[in-house]
């Protein structure tokens, strides 16, 4: 007998994942983040109202480059996930459920979430760094 080398059935390494596959894959990998996020946020409120001597040590931890790509991360996740969210809104309503109108609200998606993120950076980066006074 002889051994083949190829799997028996269909696996990641022969096949390509759709765009929609992905797209999917990064919904729910967002909203894992986001109630890590969320857990995350009570104790950061604890903190500024318990322990108010620590408030300086905190927003120096969430100032630095570090914490600044956490911040970072959390806001393209949430932007993400709400875009992707009224994507399947959408669907719920049953627009846009053919494959070639699903495949381009992705990438009106993944558009209108670097858009987003980028101009809530730039508002954030503009009040904090000299833009109104």
């Amino acid at each position: 007998m002889k051994t083949e080398s190829r799997p028996r059935s269909p696996h990641l390494q022969v096949y390509r994942l759709p765009l929609l596959a992905y797209l999917s894959i990064s919904h729910r990998i967002t909203g894992v983040l986001l109630t890590g996020a969320a857990c995350l946020l009570p104790l950061y409120l604890g903190i500024i109202a318990f322990w108010p001597q620590h408030y300086d040590i905190l927003h120096g931890a969430l100032a630095s480059w570090p914490g600044q790509v956490c911040l970072f991360v959390v806001s393209v996740c949430l932007v993400y996930h709400m875009v992707s969210g009224i994507r399947h809104l959408i669907w719920d309503i049953g627009f846009n459920l053919e494959v070639r109108a699903a495949e381009r609200s992705g990438y009106v998606a993944i558009v209108v979430t670097i858009a987003l993120t980028a101009v809530i950076w730039f508002i954030a980066c503009t009040q904090i760094y000299g833009g109104a006074s």
